[in-house]
């Protein structure tokens, strides 16, 4: 494999004051840059959300994308933003910093080698945080049923 993942996502938002805190108050994030893209530019937020990966966050006078939501699958080419924890303490920790914020209900699902749960932050984009399954049987491999972990 010639790369090693992938390095940011470009979002829209309305309020980059408001999703620059979500990120850090529920993933411990780190804002690298806050400001012009370029002079006169569109104001730019990078959100640090891995050691090698980034929200690259563009608050747009006047657009208003971050107003549209559709359902899973309509959402054009990028539907949502899948964020992989560090470890399964990680994850709980997201979880509970997630649901504290009301950004989601808890579910986690089983996904093959993988558990998700789905969560929307404050711009309403719907994204999931993954982690590997150490239930994992390759023997018998499930897909969309609740954790047991998680019950």
């Amino acid at each position: 494999m010639l790369t090693a993942g992938v390095d940011h996502v470009a979002t829209i938002t309305k309020d980059s004051d408001r999703l620059q805190r979500f990120y850090v108050e529920s993933f411990g994030a780190t804002i690298e840059f806050d400001g012009p893209e370029f002079p006169g530019g569109p104001r730019m937020s990078i959100i640090n959300i891995g050691p090698d990966c980034e929200l690259n966050v563009f608050e747009i006078e006047g657009n208003t994308e971050a107003d549209h939501q559709t359902p899973m699958y309509g959402r054009g080419r990028i539907d949502h933003i899948g964020f992989l924890a560090a470890s399964l303490e990680e994850f709980s920790e997201i979880r509970e910093r997630l649901m504290a914020a009301g950004a989601t209900d808890g579910i986690v699902t089983v996904f093959g080698r993988k558990i998700s749960m789905f969560f929307r932050d404050p711009d309403r984009m719907e994204c999931e945080v993954l982690v590997a399954n150490p239930d994992f049987d390759p023997e018998d491999v499930i897909f969309g049923v609740p954790s047991p972990r998680f019950q």
